[in-house]
């Protein structure tokens, strides 16, 4: 994971079960301050990574830049699943 998905990057890590926070208005500052050329979503199958996606979306959309994303996601066995 970390030679396809890490090195050489930025790595934001974050888990909306666990944290009580909503991602999405630091990762907009993070996206209007920075010079970021693409954004990688890497989650796992579990619903509750689905509130990461939610969020770096969120973001991605209220920034007012225009940066290449994707989500990838993993599976519980470590599986990339798309």
């Amino acid at each position: 994971m970390h030679e396809d998905f890490m090195k050489g990057k930025v790595t934001i890590i974050g888990c909306p079960k666990l944290d009580a926070v909503d991602y999405s208005e630091k990762l907009i500052e993070i996206i209007r301050n920075n010079d970021i050329k693409s954004v990688t979503v890497v989650r796992m199958e579990v619903p509750c990574c689905g509130g990461l996606q939610r969020a770096a979306e969120n973001a991605l959309l209220n920034s007012g830049k225009f940066i290449p994303w994707q989500v990838v996601t993993i599976s519980r066995d470590g599986r990339i699943l798309d």
